[in-house]
């Protein structure tokens, strides 16, 4: 399995021939980062209980994408969602 490539979810509609992208409520993603990385966001985590890894990749991604023109509608919501929420720290 090739890691570096993402496949969408896709279904075909028989009905009219026509092809869906399904969208799904999550995937599994695996990723090496650099340790740098890992050490500063355990730091952030233990002093934001309300933020685990999941939320903070999740933030991170949906922050690059909006930010270099992604136009999708959810990945606009994230970021958003993400950008007014109120953490406990």
């Amino acid at each position: 399995m090739n890691l570096n490539h993402l496949d969408p979810y896709v279904e075909i509609n028989t009905a009219n021939s026509s092809i869906e992208t399904t969208s799904l409520s999550c995937i599994s993603l695996e990723t090496e980062i650099p340790e740098v990385l890992y050490r500063s966001m355990q730091e952030f985590i233990r002093s934001n209980p309300t933020w685990d890894q999941y939320t903070v990749l999740k933030s991170a991604l949906a922050n690059f994408l909006f930010q270099n023109g992604c136009l999708d509608r959810g990945v606009t919501e994230i970021y958003l969602n993400d950008l007014f929420s109120r953490s406990d720290a």
